[in-house]
């Protein structure tokens, strides 16, 4: 099957209008959201039998090319792909490799005032920098859970770059933010996300950021005590790796923001430890641990990383944002 331009589920074999509506309802916008489905979801929501909703799978797999094996060589190419968005602040950047990888999870934890919703707005910012500025040339989607997003904070980032004819309300102009009321809206807003996307892929500033800030206080407050458990981290699992195919298909990096809860067992060193267990640390590529330090200096350090080593760095949150000590 041969189609020029973006995919559409109507391009699916036994796809027609109605059932493609369905789909689009139930958060499955393109193919490529399809084809990394399971059967049982794809039955339930467009209320097809379980057969038909795998040959669709199959059918959206071969379109898209995904499911097969790739050699190293493949993956070695892909990963040529990927950019890396800057702190600006050099030796947070030294520890990160470089910056924030696209395709990839960041997660940022700590207790309140240690830095998460700065590092987060500057991002936002430092992202529709061109690339040799230490940006992706791109736009920011910012999913907010707790009403921290401040378009002030953002005027005053955007001064602080000291890059003349910067313009504060371009630069807002290019942030997309959404509050989520309950985790299942949160959920939601990932779809609604990867429509956005859709949209401006092809234009100046395509989406190279989404942001989620933060990840799990909706979880932690709608499901309290141990009886909920599995069905929190159910559900925080599947809208971990939602996020995790987003920015995949956008080349774009994620950045989440954590709380922190007091683990009592813990009698020497920091007590704190993330909330969210073992569904967030796996599936987060970086994790990120913050602190704040003597002097107002904030510490972060590298908790976590497939290919980097730990390690700390500090920084300094001013009104002109996130500056090197």
């Amino acid at each position: 099957m041969t189609t020029t331009g973006p995919l559409e589920l109507d391009d699916l074999p036994g796809v027609g209008p109605t059932t493609a509506e369905k789909l689009r309802e139930a958060g499955f916008v393109t193919v490529e959201s399809i084809a990394t489905a399971s059967p049982l979801d794809l039955a339930e929501t467009a209320e097809i039998g379980e057969a038909v909703a795998k040959k669709m799978i199959k059918a959206a797999r071969e379109l898209v090319d995904i499911g097969g094996f790739k050699t190293g060589k493949d993956v070695f190419e892909q990963r040529k792909e990927i950019r890396k968005l800057q702190t600006r602040v050099p030796d947070l950047d030294t520890l990160l490799g470089g910056g924030l990888e696209t395709q990839a999870i960041t997660e940022l934890y700590g207790e309140f005032g240690s830095g998460k919703s700065q590092i987060v707005h500057q991002l936002a910012v430092n992202v529709q920098l061109p690339e040799s500025e230490g940006g992706l040339h791109g736009s920011a989607i910012y999913i907010d859970t707790e009403n921290t997003f401040r378009p002030e904070r953002i005027e005053q980032m955007v001064n602080g770059l000291e890059i003349a004819d910067a313009d504060p309300q371009e630069f807002l102009k290019n942030i997309h933010v959404a509050r989520a009321h309950t985790s299942d809206h949160q959920m939601l807003l990932i779809d609604t996300a990867r429509e956005r996307a859709a949209e401006m892929r092809e234009s100046d500033m395509p989406v190279r950021l989404f942001i989620i800030d933060s990840l799990t206080a909706h979880f932690r407050a709608e499901y309290a005590g141990r009886g909920t458990l599995a069905t929190r981290q159910q559900k925080l699992n599947r809208h971990m790796h939602e996020l995790f195919k987003l920015v995949d298909e956008n080349n774009a990096v994620a950045l989440v923001t954590n709380q922190v809860m007091s683990n009592p067992a813990v009698f020497f060193g920091d007590p704190t430890k993330p909330i969210g267990g073992n569904i967030v640390g796996h599936t987060a590529t970086f994790r990120l641990y913050l602190r704040k330090s003597k002097g107002g200096k904030r510490i972060a350090r590298l908790v976590d990383s497939p290919n980097l080593p730990e390690g700390e760095a500090p920084f300094m949150v001013e009104e002109a944002g996130l500056k090197p000590c």
